[in-house]
């Protein structure tokens, strides 16, 4: 019997069956490097094909892959990298593409195996990864997820159809014959709704899209707080324009802001009025399939990272603050580690002009912006920082980062992101009650920002704004490192 080809799609799974296949023997790696045109599959596609001509995965599809595993072969006798090319300009003229375009493919004998683990483990760990080999760099998130609460013929539907496309979902049903049926129908994360009062534990994380699939007043006010308090990218909710704004009301009378009131798919879905629960769950699927691609795969294409690391430490007794060892890495170093797999438009460190080890800890991804007039305060570091930014039309808002807040989760910074994703101008930080960073602040801002003096910082503008939103996070983790004092409680809570 020939050899079989798996069409296997997302990284984590293709990387897992390369190490799979690795344990028993020679695999070669094969990722898309480059594409024009129509391509079927996007740049960093990726393929694992064994000297026996195994496949798992695909690139184009069809005679391409065919041809593909034949050189992989090849390449695993060989011991030698191939770079090839399909469609336009190539030599294979008897393997053209129906669109026009081309595609050009790397194929990697011998990758090397620790750095592959290191991706497939952090995207199995539901984190971000970058994957470099061969001159390419490529950035992966981890699997779409569903979380999915009602009863009824619906989640059931939803979760059913998440399963035929390869999608992960959790249910939370509120009847327990709906759990039973859930059960037996093979799905192993169900949780019953016991009372609103009781719900099960958020484990939502920024590739998880939630779903409320039924009406009850006493459950949907619990059930999206609690969506809306998480990281989850898409927050849905099943029902008319009508019982939509009926929801709305009462969550603003429950204190819920308008932002997160915004983030509500309301009505649910591609096409309104859907009445069939298999067809509610077609389109509700293809619109959380468009809010993954559009806004989870990429929240920060068009944003700077900007980190202020231009302080003096003078109140810390023992050297320089930032490169204070904290958890094992220099302050410093953990800052520099937010979003470190996210496609951003920047990475701009302001430094002061002799904070050299601060800036050969940042590394080539960072560009240095040395600000000589450090001691005149933060509001100097902002504006060296927004000017560079504004040179880059790229960049449509600044994320703003303070250097010695090394414990702040990158989930609090994709909730300030969303905030503008979903109409704000600014976004602050609210921490024990108080305005600060991280801060994000959108193009129209800049202008404002330039004329901040002293030690005012960025709260000056966001006060005298409109349209903005705070996102509140936990004290524990909010506290900036001044002294040593600080630096030990600061360590002491982490671990309480």
């Amino acid at each position: 019997m020939s050899p079989m080809q798996r069409y296997l799609e997302h990284p984590e799974d293709v990387l897992g069956q390369w190490l799979d296949w690795r344990r028993d023997g020679a695999v070669a790696l094969i990722m898309v490097t480059a594409t024009e045109g129509g391509a079927v599959r996007e740049a960093g596609a990726l393929m694992a094909v064994t000297d026996e001509g195994q496949a798992a995965g695909y690139i184009s599809g069809g005679c391409i892959d065919a041809d593909v595993i034949l050189q992989a072969e090849a390449a695993l006798k060989s011991g030698e990298t191939m770079s090839l090319r399909y469609g336009a300009a190539s030599p294979f003229v008897d393997l053209p593409l129906p669109c026009g375009g081309a595609i050009e493919v790397t194929i990697l004998p011998d990758a090397d195996e620790a750095t592959l683990r290191k991706c497939h483990d952090a995207l199995a760990a539901r984190r971000p990864a970058r994957l470099a080999l061969g001159g390419f760099d490529a950035r992966y998130t981890p699997k779409l997820r569903l979380r999915i609460a009602g009863r009824g013929a619906d989640p059931l539907a939803l979760a059913r159809l998440a399963r035929a496309s390869g999608v992960d979902a959790a249910l939370q049903l509120r009847d327990g014959e709906d759990v039973q049926a859930a059960l037996l129908d093979g799905f192993d994360t169900v949780n019953a709704l016991d009372t609103p009062t009781d719900l099960p534990p958020l484990d939502d994380d920024p590739w998880t899209a939630f779903i409320l699939m039924f009406h009850d007043g006493d459950w949907e006010g619990p059930l999206l707080r609690q969506a809306l308090e998480g990281p989850a990218f898409y927050v849905g909710a099943v029902g008319s324009r009508r019982t939509h704004a009926r929801r709305c009301d009462a969550l603003r009378e429950q204190g819920v802001a308008e932002t997160d009131i915004a983030r509500i798919h309301g009505p649910v879905g591609l096409i309104p009025s859907m009445r069939d629960a298999s067809m509610l769950a077609v389109s509700t699927l293809g619109e959380i399939v468009a809010a993954y691609h559009q806004t989870a795969k990429a929240p920060f294409a068009h944003t700077a990272l900007m980190m202020l690391a231009a302080g003096a430490s003078a109140r810390f007794e023992e050297g320089d603050k930032l490169l204070a060892p904290y958890e094992g890495e220099a302050v410093i170093s953990h800052t520099a580690s937010l979003l470190e797999a996210e496609d951003v438009a920047a990475r701009l460190a302001v430094i002061r002009p002799e904070a050299m080890k601060r800036a050969s800890l940042l590394g080539q991804s960072w560009h240095m912006i040395e600000n000589a007039e450090a001691a005149s305060g933060q509001a100097s570091s902002l504006r060296a920082g927004v000017e560079a930014a504004r040179r880059d039309s790229r960049v449509q808002q600044v994320l703003v980062l303070l250097a010695d807040m090394p414990a702040v989760p990158e989930h609090h910074l994709r909730k300030l992101q969303r905030a503008i994703n979903t109409g704000a101008t600014a976004a602050m930080t609210e921490c024990g009650g108080k305005l600060m960073p991280p801060a994000i602040f959108t193009r129209e801002t800049f202008d404002a920002l330039m004329q901040v003096e002293g030690d005012r910082g960025a709260k000056g503008v966001f006060t005298t704004l409109t349209n903005t939103a705070t996102i509140v996070l936990d004290p524990a983790l909010g506290i900036d490192i001044d002294t040593m004092d600080d630096l030990a409680k600061h360590q002491e809570a982490l671990h309480a």
